[in-house]
């Protein structure tokens, strides 16, 4: 029965020696750009037109040294000199025609890949967020797809270019004089050389650049989220976080730099071996000249030629650079697309066109190692065996497992407690119902249908949860409570606050439903939040409620208004309430006692205090001085 997760076996060893260009790598960023066939067409036709321009100037040149000049004739001048200026105008308007064409297909492409990255990532369970920072999966969407795109839209084609102008002013220069030019091509290994030595060390700074800028993000994401920078101001630790920030921007800054000189020397090795092969050339070639064998108009066409095909060399020793720099970008992009979901729908899932609402849970297992493992850990090459990952959940017994065997059941319309201890499973419990989770064994059904058959869309609709921390997106209550119903009309919103409780205090602020509530709802008291959360649920109308009733926090008033709204919300519906009321657990039709896990006691609340079992200590502690306190003080589990 003891599972193991795909999070278990991923693993990354940087002693493992890896491929300068992974092919596979290169294969799958090109199905990205086979949708995009017509700029491509339009590319690879531009960079053939600049590569035949761009070897005219020279033989005009040629034809100005040879002919022009020595016959006098003037017109012929006036010609070689006209083409002199067509030729880079020509050149400039079919660069634009290319600009566009990469331009589309370079955005097309990260739009996509963004596009895939991002469902992707919607589509992974609550135990992969739990388990990433915020900060690594924005680097992801950001740093490295802009890295993509300029792989796509500069690096590639540049590569194309490069290959065609150097293979075109070569086929031109051994017409002109193939001695002279084998001579000039001697110098090639030296290129090829450098290139490959300077490629790896850059791809190897690149990759440690991603990583050092993912987890400065990172740090940015967790210290100045609102929570994150009232922690550090609670605790005085600004200074501390100051210096780490500056720990992880001064090790972006010293890659770049070391980033920057690599290139810097790689640039004046490329220099000399230029310079060595241009001065060869110029020293053969007069030779020639003084013996006869060839024309000045020759040398200094193959002059020219000489700085354009070194420029391209070392143009497509630099491509061979950034293109492993570049292919970097892409498999960080893929490891994250590579990411198996731990929770998906089924091949042919089940639509309920209506709900009853009968829950029931039988003979449930569940451990956190199951759920995924997060993003930090997650590498594609280098993989080692099969390691057990460090359980993400503390919320678990000694043995690893947090539900152990958790059978229990809801009937439409009944109210059903879950009451324990805290750390006991209580929450796990309920997040089952949503698939949140999935359970490691055992079966978790909705109207007899096991979930994992259920479509997300059913499910969702099905199922409502109020956290015991709801969460409210930065943007007007309106749209926070619309986010259940996105066609719902005004007057609905209005009525699911009037049923929460929350219309009053919302017609009281200056903006009413127009409000703001800041990052995080921090606007709101907890209570108000918890009214909004309750009347988003409600505008949603599920037939199964789960409802974690953390309400220690709350004042008495704010207690007796929630109280008064869950008792209008629960009317009609199966609900799975961790309850923390006394008030509630009087109502239930049923209470489940869950203690490590495992289901001790069951039955109402009369049968349970009647065995002086688990619930009646927990009673006599924790719930019998509720009838004078308004809240109970029970920790969630």
């Amino acid at each position: 029965m003891h599972h193991m997760g795909w999070g278990s076996y991923i693993r990354f060893d940087d002693s493992e020696p890896r491929p300068n260009i992974d092919r596979a790598t290169l294969k799958r960023v090109l199905s990205y750009a086979s949708s995009y066939k017509i700029e491509m067409g339009v590319v690879l036709v531009t960079i053939v037109v600049i590569s035949i321009l761009t070897v005219v100037p020279p033989l005009l040149m040629k034809g100005l040294i040879d002919t022009a000049i020595p016959d006098k004739n003037l017109t012929l001048v006036t010609l070689l000199g006209l083409g002199m200026v067509a030729v880079p105008l020509i050149n400039g308007i079919v660069g634009v025609v290319q600009r566009r064409a990469t331009a589309g297909m370079g955005e097309g492409v990260i739009f996509d890949l963004r596009g895939e990255l991002y469902d992707h990532l919607q589509g992974m369970s609550l135990g992969f967020f739990t388990n990433t920072k915020t900060g690594e999966l924005m680097s992801r969407l950001n740093n490295d797809v802009v890295g993509a795109q300029q792989a796509v839209t500069g690096t590639f084609v540049s590569l194309v270019a490069n290959i065609l102008g150097a293979a075109t002013v070569l086929a031109v220069m051994f017409g002109l004089e193939w001695r002279l030019t084998l001579l000039a091509v001697a110098m090639l290994p030296l290129f090829i050389f450098l290139a490959r030595r300077v490629g790896k060390l850059l791809g190897e700074v690149a990759r440690s650049q991603m990583d050092a800028s993912a987890a400065m993000n990172a740090h940015m994401q967790e210290t100045l989220s609102v929570s994150g920078s009232m922690l550090v101001k609670l605790f005085g630790r600004n200074d501390d976080e100051r210096s780490r920030f500056s720990g992880n921007a001064g090790t972006v800054r010293d890659l770049g730099i070391r980033r920057a000189m690599i290139g810097r020397w790689f640039f004046v090795g490329i220099g000399i071996v230029s310079a060595l092969g241009t001065a060869a050339v110029f020293w053969v070639g007069s030779v020639m000249v003084i013996n006869d064998i060839i024309t000045v108009g020759t040398i200094v066409a193959l002059s020219a030629y000489l700085g354009q095909l070194y420029g391209l060399l070392s143009g497509l020793s630099n491509a061979r650079v950034e293109f492993e720099t570049a292919l970097v970008s892409f498999e960080r992009v893929f490891e994250v697309i590579d990411l198996p979901h731990d929770i998906e729908e089924a091949a042919d899932p089940i639509t309920l066109d209506r709900v009853h609402g009968k829950v029931e849970l039988s003979d449930v297992w569940f451990r956190y190692s199951d759920s995924s493992q997060g993003l930090q850990a997650v590498k594609r090459y280098g993989w080692r065996g099969v390691t057990e990952v460090d359980d993400p959940d503390s919320r678990m017994s000694s043995d690893g497992w947090t539900l152990k065997g958790v059978t229990l059941a809801a009937e439409p319309g009944q109210l059903v407690a879950l009451v324990g201890p805290s750390g006991a499973g209580k929450t796990t419990t309920t997040y089952l119902v949503p698939r949140l989770y999935d359970a490691s064994e055992g079966t978790v059904t909705i109207d007899g249908y096991d979930v994992r058959t259920l479509s997300f869309d059913t499910v969702a609709a099905a199922v409502g949860v109020v956290t015991q921390e709801p969460y409210l997106f930065h943007d007007t209550i309106a749209n926070n409570i619309r986010y259940a119903k996105p066609q719902a009309t005004d007057e609905e919103i209005r009525d699911a606050a009037r049923i929460a409780n929350i219309d009053e205090f919302i017609m009281g602020l200056p903006l009413g439903y127009d409000t703001k509530v800041g990052e995080r709802g921090y606007r709101l008291s907890g209570g108000e939040k918890q009214r909004v959360a309750i009347a988003r649920v409600l505008l949603k109308d599920p037939r199964i409620l789960i409802l974690d009733e953390a309400t220690s926090h709350l004042d008495a008033a704010n207690e007796a208004m929630i109280q008064e709204a869950l008792k209008r919300v629960m009317e009609g519906r199966t609900s799975l309430v961790i309850a923390h009321r006394l008030s509630t657990i009087l109502a239930a039709d049923e209470i489940f006692v869950i203690d490590h896990g495992e289901v001790v006691e069951s039955g109402t609340h009369e049968e349970l205090r009647a065995k002086g079992g688990l619930y009646a200590g927990l009673y006599e502690t924790q719930f019998a001085d509720s009838r004078v306190r308004a809240a109970v003080d029970v920790d969630h589990g």
